[in-house]
């Protein structure tokens, strides 16, 4: 039960990081069109700014480097999202219900983000 709970919870946790973050570099033409178009420094730099930050959010999760930092900066990068991109959404009748579970799905990874700060953070004081 302890490896189920532990490392593969960990590395089911960051595969949708690994994923998302490789999306970003793979596909930033589609990434683009999300970024808010007041966002200053052009929109295609901070779809790999982003990228990379959500990849190196993965890659932590996984190898145990750096956890207690990178998740809580992934917590907050994620519910920046949802401040940004899927409220203002939520306002488009089209787009509605596919803001609702990108906002959904976001804020259920950053509670999941911090959930693992705490583990990571009480891993580091034994």
């Amino acid at each position: 039960m302890a490896l189920l709970t532990t490392v593969i919870a960990r590395i089911l946790f960051s595969i949708p990081f690994l994923v998302f973050g490789s999306m970003h570099f793979m596909m930033p033409e589609k990434m683009v069109m999300v970024v808010p178009a007041w966002v200053p420094g052009g929109g295609l730099l901070w779809v790999y700014v982003i990228g990379a930050c959500i990849l190196a959010a993965g890659v932590s999760i996984v190898t145990k480097k750096f956890g207690t930092i990178a998740c809580p900066l992934l917590a907050a990068l994620l519910m920046t999202f949802v401040v940004t991109i899927h409220i203002p959404g939520l306002m488009n009748p089209e787009m509605m219900a596919m803001a609702m579970t990108a906002m959904l799905k976001d804020i259920g990874l950053a509670g999941g983000a911090l959930t693992w700060a705490g583990i990571f953070a009480k891993e580091a004081k034994k």
